[in-house]
C-alpha cells in the first residue's frame, strides 16, 4: 500500500498548485494531524480523505475538512458523509486551499486514469445563479453539474455554498450524492464550524466539483478484514457492523430508527423546547410536551412517514446503516430537527419540513441556525425585541399553553423562514456578518443584558461561539478545543466537574481515532477498537498512530481559548440538570447535593467553579508530557 499522503496545494489568487508527498507515520496520519499543520503554516482550508477510502470498510468514506473556524475562531474539524468515495477518485488524500481568487469563482478538479489531476478555477455570476430554479446551495450545485459535469467520465461531486456563507460566519458546505448521473434528495453537510463562510469569503470559492477515474491500491481483502474482526469480536465484518449500526437502521425496542426516531422515542423529561425555556417547566409539564407534541405527534409522523415505509438511503457510500431517513425530499436528523423543532417551538413535520429546508437551502449550519433562531423567538415573545427590529411582522406562539401543534406549529416556522430572509438580508438590527454572540453582545448593551441571557451557545475567545449539541447534560456545555461535535461527554450521568473534564479528554481522543481516519462515527462501536489494530496491520505503526491521536489533541488543545458561560440561560442549563438528577432521577450522590447547594447560594460563583473544574480535568489529560 501506498505509504505517502499526497496532499494537492491550490492557490485560487494565482491558480497556481502543486502535489506534496508526506509519509504515513507520525507525524501525520490523517486529514486532521496533517489538516491541523498545513492550516498554522497556510491559513488554508483543507478537504481530505482518511487513508482507508475507498476500501471495504463502511463508513470508510468520510470527508474531513479543517482550518481555523470564522465562527468558533480556532481550529475544527467538520465531516461529510460519503464524499470521500469520489474525492478518492482523484488519487489524493487531501486539498489543500490557500489565496484568495480575484473573482467569485468555482474550482474543477478532474483526474482520468493515470494523467495528473486537472486543475481549473473559472469564475460564476454567483447571485444570479442562487436566485434561480431551486435557489440558494441547490441551485449552485445544480448550476455546477449542468456546466461541467458530462466533462467527467463517473459521477462527480459537488460541494457548494449558499448566501449564508456571505453574510454571516456559520455558513456550511453542502453536497448531495450522485447516482448514475442523477441527484438524489439525501444531502450531506460540513456544516459546523462555517467552512462554507471560509471557503468563500477568504478564498472566493463558491463550488468545488471533483471526480475522476484512478483506481488506487485500497483495501479490498475481505478475508482479511473478516479474520481481524474474528479475532477482536468473534463476529465477521459485515455482521458486527450491522449489529453495531442498529439504532441508526431500525432500534427494534422502539420501533423506530435513526437519530431521529431514536433520540425522540427516550428524550422523555430531557426534552428541550421554546428555547431551553422547557429547563425551567416541572418534569410533569416536560413529559406531557414530550407525550402530546412529539411521541403522539411529531414522531408518530416520523414513523409513519419514513419508518414503516422504510423511506431511507445512505450518505453515498455502501452502508448498513442507511441512516438518511426520508420523506420526500426532506432528510430527517435529530440535530437540525430539534433546533428548528421544538427548540423554536415546532413539532409538526410539516412546519420543520418547511424551516429546515430553508435553512438548508440557503446554506446554514442548521443547528446553528436553529438556535439562533430560537433565541431570536423568544426576543419576540417577550418583547425584548420588536417585529420591526427583526424585519418580521409576526410575534411566535412560545408557550404550551393553548398551543396547537399543527397550526402554531406552522405559525412558528413561517416567523422562522423570515427571520432567515431577515438574516440573509441583513434587515433590521439583524447583522451576523461576525457572529450571533458579538451580535448578542451588542444588542445587550444597547438594550440590556436580559437580550443576551436567553442566548445559549458555548464561547471561544472574543468572539467565537457554537450552538451546542442537543442534549441536556454539562457536557453539551464544556470547555473543550473544540465544540459542537462530539468532543465531550454527552451523557446523562451526573460526575464531578474534574472529572467529567477528564471524560471530554477521552472522549475527545476516540472521535479524533476516526476523524483522523475518516470514519463515520455511526460506525464507532468497532471503528474507535479496531481502527489502530487496522493500522497495525497494514502499516506496522499501531503504537505510533496512537500516541500520535495524544499528539494531536495536545496540540489542539494548546490553542483552547474557552470562555466561561455568559448568559444567564446557560448557567441554568448546568444547575436545573443537577437539580433534575436529584430530584426526578433520585441520586443522592454527596458530591451532587454539594454542587445544588453551592448553585443555590450563588449560581454565578459556582458556575464559574463548575467551568473551572471542568477546565482543570481537561487540561490535566490533554498534556502531551
Amino acid at each position: 500500500m501506498d505509504a505517502q499522503q499526497k496532499v494537492l496545494f491550490v492557490d485560487a489568487g494565482s491558480t497556481f498548485y502543486r502535489i506534496d508527498k508526506f509519509p504515513v507515520g507520525q507525524p501525520f496520519f490523517g486529514p486532521v494531524d496533517l489538516g491541523l499543520h498545513l492550516a498554522g503554516r497556510h491559513n488554508s482550508l483543507n478537504i481530505g480523505a482518511g487513508l482507508l477510502a475507498g476500501s471495504i470498510l463502511p463508513g470508510s468514506n468520510r470527508l474531513i475538512i479543517t482550518g481555523f473556524s470564522p465562527c468558533w475562531g480556532g481550529f475544527y474539524i467538520s465531516t461529510m458523509g460519503g464524499a470521500a468515495l469520489v474525492f478518492d477518485n482523484l488519487g489524493l488524500n487531501m486539498l489543500s486551499v490557500v489565496g484568495k481568487a480575484p473573482r467569485t469563482s468555482i474550482l474543477i478538479l478532474n483526474r482520468s486514469g493515470g494523467e495528473e489531476v486537472e486543475v481549473k478555477i473559472v469564475p460564476v455570476e454567483l447571485h444570479r445563479v442562487w436566485s434561480g430554479g431551486r435557489r440558494g446551495v441547490y441551485a449552485l450545485v445544480d448550476h455546477v453539474l449542468d456546466r461541467f459535469g458530462d466533462q467527467y467520465a463517473t459521477d462527480p461531486r459537488v460541494l457548494a455554498v449558499g448566501p449564508a456563507a456571505e453574510v454571516t460566519d456559520f455558513g456550511a458546505i453542502g453536497s448531495i450524492p450522485i447516482v448514475n448521473g442523477r441527484l438524489t434528495h439525501a444531502d450531506t453537510w460540513a456544516g459546523r464550524g462555517g467552512f462554507g463562510s471560509k471557503l468563500l469569503k477568504d478564498h472566493n470559492i463558491a463550488a468545488i466539483i471533483y471526480g475522476g477515474t484512478f483506481v488506487d491500491e485500497d483495501f479490498r481483502n475481505r478475508k482479511v478484514a473478516d479474520q481481524w474482526f474474528v479475532d477482536k469480536y468473534n463476529k465477521k465484518l459485515k455482521a458486527k457492523d450491522f449489529e453495531a449500526t442498529t439504532k441508526y437502521r431500525f432500534e427494534p425496542r422502539f420501533e423506530t430508527g435513526g437519530t431521529f426516531g431514536v433520540n425522540y422515542a427516550t428524550l422523555g423529561g430531557k426534552l428541550l423546547f421554546f428555547n431551553y425555556r422547557s429547563i425551567h417547566a416541572s418534569e410533569e409539564e416536560r413529559l406531557e410536551v414530550h407525550d402530546k407534541f412529539v411521541v403522539n405527534h411529531y414522531l408518530k409522523q416520523f414513523n409513519e412517514e419514513t419508518i414503516q415505509p422504510r423511506e431511507q438511503g445512505t450518505c453515498g457510500e455502501p452502508c448498513a446503516a442507511v441512516c438518511k431517513k426520508m420523506h420526500g425530499e426532506y432528510k430527517k436528523d435529530y440535530e437540525p430537527y430539534q433546533t428548528m423543532g421544538p427548540l423554536a417551538g415546532v413539532f409538526d413535520q410539516r412546519a420543520a419540513e418547511k424551516l429546515t429546508h430553508h435553512a438548508d437551502m440557503y446554506g446554514f449550519d442548521a443547528i446553528s441556525a436553529g438556535g439562533v433562531v430560537s433565541w431570536l423567538m423568544e426576543c419576540l415573545a417577550e418583547r425584548l425585541l420588536t417585529p420591526d427590529e427583526l424585519g418580521v411582522t409576526e410575534r411566535p406562539a412560545f408557550s404550551a399553553q393553548g398551543f396547537d401543534v399543527v397550526a402554531d406549529s406552522m405559525h412558528n416556522a413561517e416567523l422562522g423562514v423570515a427571520l432567515l430572509d431577515s438574516i440573509v438580508e441583513q434587515r433590521g438590527v439583524l447583522n451576523l456578518q461576525e457572529g450571533a454572540r458579538k451580535f448578542a453582545r451588542q444588542l445587550a448593551r444597547d438594550k440590556g443584558k436580559e437580550i443576551l441571557d436567553p442566548f445559549v451557545c458555548t464561547a471561544f475567545a472574543r468572539k467565537g461561539w457554537m450552538v451546542p449539541n442537543q442534549y441536556w447534560t454539562p457536557g453539551a456545555l464544556s470547555p473543550m478545543p473544540i465544540m459542537g461535535k462530539y468532543f465531550m461527554y454527552y451523557g446523562y450521568e451526573f460526575m464531578p466537574p474534574r472529572e467529567l473534564g477528564r471524560r471530554n479528554a477521552e472522549q475527545m481522543r476516540k472521535e479524533l481515532i476516526l476523524d483522523n481516519m475518516g470514519m463515520c462515527r455511526f460506525h464507532r462501536a468497532w471503528g474507535e477498537g479496531m481502527l489502530p489494530e487496522i493500522i497495525g496491520s497494514l502499516y506496522g505503526l499501531k503504537d505510533e498512530f496512537l500516541a500520535g491521536i495524544g499528539v494531536t489533541a495536545s496540540r489542539i488543545n494548546s490553542r483552547n481559548s474557552s470562555g466561561s458561560w455568559e448568559s444567564e440561560r446557560s448557567i441554568d442549563f448546568v444547575y436545573t440538570f443537577l437539580k433534575r438528577k436529584q430530584t426526578v432521577d433520585g441520586v443522592t450522590d454527596a458530591e451532587l447535593a454539594r454542587w445544588i447547594e453551592r448553585f443555590t447560594a450563588d449560581k454565578r460563583e459556582a458556575a464559574l467553579s463548575f467551568w473551572y473544574d471542568m477546565h482543570k480535568g481537561v487540561l490535566e489529560s490533554l498534556k502531551e508530557f
